[in-house]
């Protein structure tokens, strides 16, 4: 466990490295078109700076989005009291505990760190699951709080949208400012330069897009694992997965931007959401708990 979480963040290192070199290559890519590498400079800071708006207005975001309401201990005993006690067992700080009114069942947890950590569950599955299911994925979200996963979601979270900011501002250049630059070169070098120019813009968003999908799977694994060392009832967990493979449903508010935050994934099912599928598959999940159980 503990050198799966030393892993993870050896690679949230590299995973920010390499959204750098993303940046700076679009930044760099729109120095070229534009012929301005002060403009470039500028873009790339304002990208950043957009990310840092993001880490810190994420959270606040993602619950307006979702219409999650916080509720206090007497509004609903039984979830309050279960987060209580797991955030006890973990000797973790106590989070902010949402409901959200919405029949999909799914929950998540969000927030920079785990003094400022957030857990919402929808009404959904507070109906479907008994106690020992609903601790579980609890304890599942709380582990995504241990193992820091809140912040490295919300980290790539403001990457990406900064890459896609910039691959915006990159692509308008290109098809305005990079006729310019043709007209002026003129000659196919510079229709192949500015084709490489679009491809470009379009492709790094994408490729941003599977970084943070990545990200999500490696961790939801080390949750599940996390959640269930600290109820010590896997089985429990697993149920709790089952339950959501057979009536989970796409959840009313939400976008793509917050899919990787819930236990499941909001979305309906289809080839793009394969592709950049922020869950690996509930079978999967379920299988590793159940061959953990001779392990408590």
């Amino acid at each position: 466990m503990y050198s799966a979480i030393a892993r993870n963040k050896r690679n949230t290192v590299l995973i920010i490295a390499l959204f750098i070199v993303i940046i700076g290559g679009l930044g760099a890519l729109t120095a070229w078109i534009v012929g301005n590498w002060w403009i470039a400079g500028l873009t790339l800071a304002g990208a950043i700076v957009y990310a840092v708006i993001q880490y810190f207005a994420a959270t606040s975001e993602t619950l307006a989005l979702t219409g999650a309401q916080e509720i206090a201990k007497q509004d609903n005993p039984r979830l309050y009291r279960i987060v209580e006690n797991l955030a006890i067992t973990e000797g973790l700080p106590m989070p902010r505990v949402y409901v959200i009114d919405d029949p999909a069942p799914n929950a998540f947890a969000t927030g920079r760190d785990p003094e400022h950590a957030v857990v919402a569950a929808t009404t959904g599955i507070l109906q479907l699951m008994d106690d020992a299911e609903l601790e579980g994925v609890m304890a599942h979200e709380l582990g995504h709080v241990k193992n820091y996963d809140i912040r490295v979601s919300l980290i790539v979270f403001g990457l990406v949208v900064a890459v896609g900011l910039l691959a915006d501002i990159a692509l308008r250049f290109t098809i305005f400012g990079g006729r310019g630059r043709s007209n002026s070169n003129g000659g196919p070098a510079a229709i192949v330069m500015l084709a490489i120019g679009l491809v470009a813009v379009i492709v790094a968003p994408l490729i941003a897009g599977v970084v943070q999908a990545a990200v999500s799977r490696q961790r939801e694994y080390l949750a599940d694992a996390t959640g269930a060392m600290t109820t010590r009832h896997p089985e429990a967990l697993a149920r709790a997965l089952e339950k959501l493979k057979v009536y989970g449903r796409p959840v009313q508010r939400t976008n793509s931007s917050m899919s990787h935050l819930w236990i499941s994934d909001p979305d309906k099912p289809g080839f793009m959401q394969r592709l950049f599928a922020t869950h690996p598959p509930l079978d999967d999940r379920i299988a590793r708990l159940r061959g953990s159980l001779d392990r408590f």
